[in-house]
């Protein structure tokens, strides 16, 4: 999975301007995650037409970059979490995000992007959801 990052100057119709593009584009957004951090926006997202998305946003004049990613299904509980970012630490692999995307019952989806990739996956096999 690729996710869609861009670092911008923070303002309040941020994400609609982003999501306009995109619909305007007819570019289904499956994930957004969009922070303040001081004056600074950070909008990370998926979709459905990948390539699409980073043309028209780059056609628009955002600078997004991306970065390879994959999802895990946890069960929704205390501590889940918590076992899977320590298996990163204790093994060395620098994670650049984590994000929480989706519960369904007792599970969740959380999104990952770390370095090296395959190293990650690898050892997160167990808890892969089929891409």
């Amino acid at each position: 999975m690729k996710q869609i990052t861009i670092v911008t100057k923070n303002r309040d119709d941020l994400t609609a301007d982003i999501a306009a593009v995109l619909g305007d584009n007819q570019i289904n957004i499956q994930s957004l995650d969009a922070e303040e951090i001081d004056d600074t926006g950070v909008v990370t997202l998926t979709v459905d037409h990948y390539n699409r998305a980073l043309h028209a946003l780059r056609d628009s004049g955002w600078h997004a970059v991306t970065e390879d990613a994959f999802i895990l299904r946890l069960k929704d509980e205390p501590g889940a979490l918590a076992q899977v970012a320590k298996r990163f630490r204790d093994a060395g692999i620098h994670v650049r995000s984590m994000r929480i995307i989706q519960h369904e019952g007792s599970w969740g989806m959380v999104a990952v992007s770390a370095e090296p990739i395959e190293a990650a996956r690898e050892l997160v096999k167990d808890k892969l959801l089929n891409e």
